[in-house]
């Protein structure tokens, strides 16, 4: 929490909001309390010029999180060589090191868990926590894993209660085998595959947030 809190107040004016904002994603940059790593907490030194992404709690206020993530935002790993912003339409470089760095010892997470317990009889769940952001982004609750070894049997639990779960598969075969692994193991889930290459973010980036929400078939 105290991390958390720190980092969202070196957020502003940083170069993690200038990168949320090449994703279109500002709308939703408070709401999730989304940092930057300009003066380093102790220990976490190593995670200097990162944006971090906090995974919030359902209840105890803006800042009550589980965990902390650090995300790789450097100038060569996610600009062309003009100086533009590569994501979301086209893929980043993160050569020689992972673009997500956690909390040692930590373990795998759900990504926005407050979206479980508001009153709703549908919820996404998209593998990527920017991808969660460009649903809620457009007003749609929504909910990411890390990546498809992170997924626990544990998860699926609290998604049985909804009457639908739509499940995001990127544009892509890799993208469309996860979706249907994990919606085999939910009987309420319907695969959503946005096609050419698209995640929800990129999605959302060219097409718009209506052409984003009739994808689960909402106005």
């Amino acid at each position: 929490m105290e991390a958390a809190k720190e980092y969202f107040h070196q957020f502003k004016e940083s170069p993690a909001e200038e990168y949320i904002k090449a994703r279109g994603l500002a709308g939703v940059a408070e709401q999730f309390t989304l940092g930057y790593v300009g003066s380093a907490l102790t220990g976490h030194e190593q995670r200097k010029g990162m944006l971090v992404l906090p995974y919030l709690r359902p209840a105890g206020g803006p800042h009550a999180v589980a965990t902390i993530r650090f995300r790789c935002i450097a100038n060569e790993c996610v600009k062309d060589e003009e100086g533009a912003y590569l994501a979301p339409t086209r893929k980043e470089n993160h050569r020689g090191h992972g673009k997500y760095l956690t909390l040692p010892g930590d373990m795998p997470r759900l990504f926005n868990t407050p979206s479980l317990t508001i009153d709703t009889p549908f919820v996404v769940i998209t593998e990527g926590e920017f991808d969660a952001m460009a649903w809620e982004s457009v007003e749609v609750p929504a909910i990411a894993y890390q990546g498809t070894s992170s997924w626990r049997d544990h998860f699926t639990l609290p998604l049985l209660g909804f009457g639908t779960v739509y499940v995001i598969a990127d544009g892509d075969k890799p993208g469309i085998e996860a979706a249907e692994k994990l919606a085999a193991q939910l009987p309420n889930a319907k695969v959503i595959v946005l096609g050419d290459g698209h995640d929800s973010n990129s999605y959302l980036h060219k097409f718009g947030a209506a052409a984003l929400r009739e994808r689960i078939g909402l106005n």
